[in-house]
């Protein structure tokens, strides 16, 4: 059980801006969208600039989060992300990163404490930025590229029409994950989650 005291910040990865919001990059935006539906609040610009933010709490009285969306690319989040921390004193152990994952296929969750990048510009910003990649992470599955399609114009594109019909589920499942991971602990949402 957590601590009601405890602040928890939850990442959503993507990179900002409109004709990047319908990318696969850019689940980690979406589901925090959901979760500050969720909480009742809308982003604000935070006191570091870099960043927008929404406060309050999974539950009643359960632990305050801080949704944090970085004002910056990809491959610059890190910064942003260690300021907003700071600011709240939240040490990486309390933080949730909610990210897209080629190697699971779409539609897929996974959750975990730590890890690689696995190629992953924003987990690699994060990492250098804490000095550690021990935070939790909510992975959702964009699955490979088709063909011989690259990587990034892979990450950079739209979803496909029939994947759009089954993103909400998608986003709904990852923001319940995220949910559980802070209210209930690793282990018992990998259960639910990963499968």
């Amino acid at each position: 059980m957590t601590d009601a005291q405890e602040v928890w910040l939850v990442v959503g990865l993507g990179n900002p801006g409109p004709s990047y919001s319908g990318h696969r990059h850019n689940i980690g935006y979406l589901v925090n969208d959901e979760l500050a539906k969720r909480l009742g609040g809308g982003f604000r610009a935070h006191k570091s600039g870099r960043a927008d933010v929404v406060e309050g709490r999974i539950g009643v009285p359960g632990p305050r989060v801080v949704l944090v969306r970085p004002r910056s690319y990809m491959n610059e989040v890190g910064g942003p992300v260690k300021a907003v921390a700071s600011f709240y004193k939240v040490p990486p152990e309390r933080i949730v990163v909610i990210h897209d994952e080629l190697d699971i296929d779409f539609g897929t969750l996974r959750t975990k404490l730590g890890g690689g990048d696995n190629g992953h510009n924003g987990l690699k910003s994060l990492r250098s930025s804490f000095g550690t990649g021990d935070f939790y992470r909510v992975r959702a599955g964009i699955g490979r590229p088709p063909g011989r399609q690259e990587v990034a114009d892979f990450v950079l594109s739209n979803y496909s029409s029939a994947e759009r019909k089954e993103l909400p589920f998608q986003i709904d499942d990852a923001a319940d994950a995220v949910e559980c991971l802070i209210t209930e602990g690793l282990e018992r949402t990998q259960q639910r989650f990963n499968r």
